[in-house]
This record gives structure tokens, sequence and C-alpha cells, in this order.
């Protein structure tokens, strides 16, 4: 969903990085995934076409913030 965003701190030697993977258009959703030691973080459309992908060795990860955004409760 729009406004979805991925933080991502990453141990670049004598200090840190942080990237951001944010869903830019509405339909759009950020997806995390770590496979052989590498995460993976992207932005994929409704119908699952990946449209931008970060990839950062799992070793170096410090931190990885997920941060959706607040959705209505269908129940209520």
């Amino acid at each position: 969903m729009k406004g979805d965003r991925v933080e991502i701190v990453v141990d670049a030697g004598d200090t840190t990085r942080t990237y951001e993977v944010v869903a830019s258009r509405a339909g759009r959703r950020v997806e995390t995934a770590v496979r052989r030691g590498v995460v993976e973080v992207s932005e994929v459309t409704r119908s699952g076409s990946v449209v931008r992908t970060a990839r950062f060795m799992a070793n170096r990860v410090l931190a990885l913030v997920e941060q959706p955004v607040p959705r209505a409760d269908a129940t209520e």
C-alpha cells in the first residue's frame, strides 16, 4: 500500500548507513526476504511485478525496520 516503508541500517566499516525503500504509488507494497545470506527488500506491484530491489549482505545488516501504513479495520 502506498506509504509502506522499510528502513535498513547497514554497517559500512567505521560508520553506519541508512537506506529506505518506500511503496511510492497506490497499490504497491514492500516485501522483505532473506535468502542465502542476502537481505532483499523489493517494491512490488499488485500483479507481483518487482519495480525495484535493494540487496544487502545479511552479515552487514544491523537493523531492518518495517513501517506499514495504518490500515482501517474492515470488521468495524
